[in-house]
């Protein structure tokens, strides 16, 4: 295990399988849609866990199951694909500074590519999947598995990755799951279709259906005490004043 330690972030973890390998993050937004999603394929496929990450910018919150506590960020590894799974949100303020620090750990693995799972809020009840990409060749590689969107904008950590990613030359890709502003696992359930697809991963979403019920409840459990934390313990300072 290595350590790489900047100003703004720490990572604790076993470096990417080599070159080429992809590597898939998901962050609390819209619909937990990347967090489920990722979560839902590392315990179904057995990745292996094998690092964390902290931040003095980190919210002090660390979530729980079966009383054992997890690390807020977590690296998950399996063949030549590595997970990035976080519980937490992360703040607009500091989104530059964690995604440095990222993809600055990375890009010295050279990746094959990095993917960001988001949610995208729409007025629609459908579950499709929208795809973003930072060049027009890296497009074709998801353009016949998702909804390209011809205009508009991306905000968030999401947003973050994949322009860190352009500036240094590494393909990046966007699923923007369709949701509503809710814990929503039928929307990740959508996203996995799409990673099945790339990744050949043969991941099947009918348990992640079937338990949406019970998980939709309690990640909204999950998404207000997560967001009464941030809101309680953002340092004010890093926050812009408002009359």
């Amino acid at each position: 295990m290595t350590t790489d330690s900047s100003h703004d972030l720490t990572i604790f973890a076993n470096p990417p399988p080599g070159e080429g390998a992809a590597v898939l993050m998901g962050f609390p937004g819209s619909g937990l849609v990347g967090t489920i999603a990722l979560q839902y394929m590392v315990d179904q496929l057995e990745f292996e866990l094998v690092g964390t990450m902290t931040s003095r910018y980190f919210p002090p919150l660390a979530m729980m199951n079966k009383g054992v506590i997890n690390d807020p960020v977590r690296l998950y590894m399996k063949n030549d694909i590595t997970a990035i799974v976080a519980d937490i949100p992360i703040h607009p303020m500091i989104c530059y500074e964690i995604s440095t620090g990222i993809l600055d750990w990375l890009v010295q693995y050279k990746p094959k590519e990095v993917l960001t799972i988001a949610g995208i809020v729409t007025n629609e009840s459908e579950k499709r999947v929208f795809g973003v990409a930072t060049t027009t060749d890296a497009l074709q590689r998801i353009q016949d598995h998702t909804l390209v969107l011809p205009i508009g904008s991306i905000s968030g950590i999401a947003s973050s990755i994949l322009t860190g990613c352009k500036i240094r030359g590494i393909p990046g890709f966007g699923l923007l799951g369709e949701t509503v502003n809710a814990p929503d696992p039928r929307s990740s359930a959508a996203t996995i279709e799409v990673l099945n697809k790339m990744y050949n991963l043969g991941l099947d979403v009918k348990p992640l259906l079937e338990q949406a019920e019970e998980i939709e409840q309690s990640m909204h459990r999950i998404s207000e005490e997560v967001q009464q934390s941030a809101d309680d313990t953002t340092p004010k300072k890093d926050l812009p004043m408002y009359g």
